[in-house]
Parts: C-alpha cells; structure tokens; sequence
C-alpha cells in the first residue's frame, strides 16, 4: 500500500512541477493492451522561461514527454514495460502523420525519462545505456532511437538544479532534498509547493497500517516541518488558508485512497468523496480501507 501512496506522490509532484510549461497528462491511456503513461508532457511551443534552478529540466522537457516514476529500483522488466508504452505513442505518432500526409523528424519523437531511485551497473549495462557528456552524471541513455534515458536518483550530483528530482528519491537521498528545500526562503514557489505536496504524501502515509522504517523515518522528518509552516501561518494570520489547505489534504487522502483500492475514480465513487469528508479523518480512513467499492456506494449514495 505504502509503495501505491509514493507513487501517487510522484506522479502528482512532477505534473504540478510541469504544468507551467506546458500540458501535462496524467495517467494517459495507450493502445493496445491498456497501459497507462504515469506523466505525459508536452511542451508549449513558447514555453515560459524555467529557472535556472530547474535547467536540468529543460534538457527534459524540449520534446514530448514521457515520465515514469519508480518508489523503488526499476526492474528490467518495468524497463521494458515503460519501453512498450514509448513505442505505442510512437506509433500513434505515425498513424496521425500517415493520415495527415506528413512527415515526422526523429528530433519530434517523445523521449522516455525513466526516473529509479537506484539503477545497479548490471541493469544499466543490460538495457546499454551510458551517460552523455552535455548531461549530468546519473543520467544514462539507452540506443539513439529509442528516444530513453534511466535516471539514477542516487547518482544525481547534490547540486541545486537536481533538487527537483532528488526529493522523489529514497533513503538518505531524499532526506538531504528535504533539508535542502528546508534552506530554501519562505517566498521560493518551489518551495511552497513541493512541501504542501509532501504534507500531503504525510497525511496518506499516517493512515496505512504497514508502514516500514524508511516511512517512519520520513514521517517523523516532515512532522516538525508541518507543525513550523502551521505556526507560522497562525503567527501570519493566515489561519483560514491553512483550514483550507488542510481541508484540501484530507480531500486528496480520500482520493488517493480510492484510485489505489480501485483505481479510476467513476461517477459513483466520485458521489460518496463529500459524505466521506463530513466524517473526522480518524472514521473515514478506515472505511475506506475496509469496506468494498459496494459497500461504500450503497453506504454513502
């Protein structure tokens, strides 16, 4: 359950990290054998100025996009499932050009970011891929037509322009990014926004039972963080926003409950989220756990 929830985090951090250049996609369907993309991105053809912060981003971002996230250390058979969703959208691709009658560069083609906390030289070697010398370290590509590149978060070099993908990572990687984000001032949008989701990676980890240590440890890192932002806000003024704010996060602990005991979130499961709401988080959760998507329907509606 655990590994559901970080996953969750990670595909909603790096949509809202991308939307303000350009569209993104989230769990969007491939043919074929249904397949869903964890992050689909397209550029803006003017894209908003990324800062300098973010430059290795936009090295990732100058085509069409595909992210795909790991919790723990991708396998090769993971690998060649991200692959098969990259040559289905491929295909799509050339399906639109036959029936418009034009042509596709290579260069237009979508790339495949594959983003491991770890990747061993063993898996690496096998899919052949290999850093490049206008890349950082941690960043191997595979053969130029396949348009795809391993990211190995733990190789990443500790510098302000990896911070955005370090702090998807694990272990002592990810916490350095936290206390990296910690040291970022107050007003740093980034900042603001990659702790709220954070809290909210918090909110869904405090409510499973089977949390291992490395979850703990986490909590137990974001919980001073959590209670600082509080005080401050109250200190502010701004104790309303905060209600909002965590009115918000309660929201998305039910959703993200839902989408992973039942994946989509369908008319009908979409109708009991307001009846949940009105219960105190320590009675919803465990219905939510417990009960089956009928008995939740047929309790709510």
């Amino acid at each position: 359950m655990t590994r559901f929830i970080h996953d969750q985090f990670a595909k909603d951090y790096l949509e809202q990290l991308l939307t303000p250049y350009g569209e993104v996609q989230a769990a969007r369907r491939v043919a074929g054998e249904v397949r869903q993309i964890d992050v689909y991105f397209i550029f803006k053809p003017q894209p908003s100025n990324i800062p300098e912060t973010l430059r290795l981003l936009s090295q990732l971002v100058t085509t069409p996009s595909l992210f795909e996230p790991f919790r723990n250390a991708a396998s090769a058979t993971e690998i060649c499932d991200c692959l098969l969703k990259l040559l289905e959208v491929r295909g799509d691709f050339q399906r639109q050009a036959n029936r418009n009658k034009t042509r596709i560069l290579e260069s237009d083609l979508p790339k495949l970011w594959i983003l491991t906390p770890t990747a061993s030289a063993q898996l690496l070697s096998g899919f052949g891929a290999n850093p490049k010398d206008d890349y950082l370290p941690g960043i191997h590509f595979m053969a130029e037509y396949l348009r795809t590149a391993i990211v190995a978060i733990h190789q990443l070099p500790s510098i302000s322009e990896t911070l955005w993908l370090r702090i998807i990572g694990r272990g002592n990687v990810q916490k350095q990014a936290i206390d990296e984000l910690e040291a970022l001032t107050p007003d740093n949008p980034f900042r603001k926004a990659a702790l709220e989701l954070l809290y909210n990676l918090q909110q869904n980890l405090q409510v499973t039972q089977n949390q291992d240590e490395e979850d703990r440890e986490l909590l137990m890192r974001l919980a001073p963080l959590y209670q600082q932002d509080r005080e401050q806000a109250i200190q502010e003024g701004e104790q309303r926003g905060l209600e909002t704010g965590i009115q918000q996060g309660e929201r998305l602990v039910v959703e993200n409950l839902l989408k992973v005991r039942f994946g989509e979130i369908n008319n009908e499961l979409q109708e009991i989220i307001e009846p949940l709401l009105a219960l105190p988080p320590e009675e919803f959760t465990p219905l939510l756990l417990q009960l089956s998507r009928e008995e939740l329907i047929n309790r709510f509606c």
